[in-house]
């Protein structure tokens, strides 16, 4: 049998994701239609790199959890790779520095989502 807060756990990951999916397709729509591709493009971008930023701390923290951890090498330099990767990528193209920025939030916004969630509906 699984223990309760793996499964809470589980959950919780499983509604940040659609959070955050949802959060970005909105925010892009927002954003395109009051300034423009370039926002939409850029706040979708963010959200991009926001939504890979969840996927490898999950996967970090899954690894953790194990009896026999692997090793993490490629996980620990996660922020300088995104870093890397945004910088490349926002200085040689024309979207919106300042939408990419908003995007990178995405994942803040859908975990303070669902701490709101869990506090209304949370089970004694």
């Amino acid at each position: 049998m699984t223990a309760p807060d793996e499964l809470t756990y589980e959950r919780a990951s499983q509604r940040i994701v659609r959070l955050m999916a949802a959060l970005a397709a909105l925010g892009s729509l927002v954003a395109w239609a009051a300034w423009g591709w370039k926002s939409g493009a850029g706040f979708l971008f963010g959200s991009a790199i926001s939504g890979l930023n969840f996927v490898l701390l999950k996967a970090l923290v899954d690894r953790l959890g194990r009896a026999r951890p692997r090793r993490h090498f490629l996980l620990a330099f996660r922020y300088p790779l995104l870093a890397g990767c945004a910088y490349v990528i926002l200085r040689f193209s024309p979207i919106s520095l300042s939408a990419a920025l908003a995007g990178i939030f995405v994942f803040t916004a859908a975990v303070f989502i669902e701490v709101v969630f869990e506090i209304a509906y949370a089970r004694k």
